[in-house]
């Protein structure tokens, strides 16, 4: 199982392949605010726990088990967005609350979370009594 750190590199290449076709130590850099060095190494420690393939001034892809993960990472993303967003957390605030949740919370509460999410979309009128409860508060 990859650490908090390893998980959001993965999710990081994986969002750039994406979107990019390719990710380049430089772009995750970029993205995840750290020095060049750092996602070399951990580029290394990926390779070795097989979450991708890493040439030496090559490049690297991520192997079926890293996108796997990947996929993963990014639906629990998106999700803990789209909850927060449901429940009336402020926009400005749902990035950085997901950053800072996203790794304490197990795979059944994600789970948990995403039944919640699924009953507020079957029924917009769930969101809108959440709201009144809200401004009555």
């Amino acid at each position: 199982m990859p650490t908090p750190s390893m998980e959001d590199y993965i999710e990081q290449i994986y969002n750039l392949i994406e979107t990019k076709g390719y990710a380049r130590v430089s772009d995750i850099a970029e993205a995840l605010q750290v020095h060049p060095s750092s996602v070399t190494k951990m580029v290394q420690k990926l390779d070795k726990d097989a979450y991708l393939n890493y040439e030496k001034y090559r490049g690297f892809i991520l192997t079926a088990k890293g996108k796997k993960i990947g996929e993963r990472l990014v639906f629990r993303h998106e999700l803990l967005e789209e909850f927060l967003e449901i429940i009336g957390v402020d926009n400005e605030n749902i990035y950085d609350d997901v950053e800072g949740i996203e790794h304490h919370l197990s795979w059944n509460s994600i789970d948990r979370i995403g039944d919640l999410v699924q009953y507020f979309k079957m029924d917009q009128k769930r969101v809108e009594v959440l709201r009144q409860t809200q401004k009555e508060k």
